[in-house]
């Protein structure tokens, strides 16, 4: 009899043993991000302006929140045409880079937007995006805005499409956005240069930083 109590004390620690670990793996797994690609995300309608063309699907989305950074210049000026100059007064508010962090539905940090060298252009500044957990990039290319008023509120910066202009993988092979053909960005609130401040020689060289909102979709192509 004892040693049948023996016996069934050594089946019943296995068996616990085995149960504790098949949950231990069970939850693990659960634990695992999925792979970004696999993620499902619904674009929310779009002026046709910024559309982006069949073939493409949307596989990352990301709610950013940050500034968009301007400094005060003559206008126009080598880098900025007259055309591009919001009036004729000679100095405007010119966007130097944005600065934000973009996140998933659940808090968890997708990447980080900011201007960057795009070495696929020998060095021209791009609009950029880096995964925050593989550090791949995506460079933007030149962007179509619109400012339809269905869709963008009046005090908000333009709903963007932005073409892919380049890419690279993370320092250990870290793919997650090299795949990207557009980026759109959508839903905007903020951001917009100051309406004052920027008049004359001596503004020259001030800077705003103008908090924002917006989400960004990224695109690929399966085929």
């Amino acid at each position: 009899m004892k040693n049948w109590n023996v016996s069934e004390n050594r089946i019943t620690r296995q068996s616990l043993l085995a149960a504790c670990s098949t949950a231990l793996a069970v939850g693990f797994t659960a634990s695992l991000p999925l792979p970004a690609h696999a993620a499902h995300v619904t674009p929310p309608p779009v002026p046709a302006a910024i559309q982006v063309q069949s073939g493409n699907r949307a596989f990352l989305e990301g709610h950013a929140g940050g500034t968009q950074n301007y400094i005060c210049l003559p206008c126009p000026n080598p880098t900025t045409a007259a055309a591009q100059c919001p009036d004729a007064s000679g100095f405007a508010w010119l966007l130097f880079t944005p600065e934000a962090t973009l996140f998933n539905d659940h808090d968890k940090q997708l990447t980080t937007h900011f201007f960057s060298p795009n070495p696929a252009e020998n060095g021209t500044i791009r609009a950029t995006w880096q995964d925050s957990r593989d550090s791949s990039i995506v460079w933007g290319g030149p962007a179509i805005a619109s400012r339809d008023h269905n869709f963008v509120a009046p005090d908000a910066i333009a709903w963007l499409l932005l073409p892919m202009a380049g890419v690279q993988e993370g320092p250990n092979g870290g793919d997650t956005l090299t795949a990207t053909t557009f980026i759109q960005r959508v839903n905007t609130a903020g951001g917009l240069a100051p309406s004052t401040g920027c008049a004359g020689p001596e503004d020259v060289g001030a800077k705003a930083f103008v908090p924002y909102t917006a989400d960004y979709i990224f695109y690929t192509n399966d085929n």
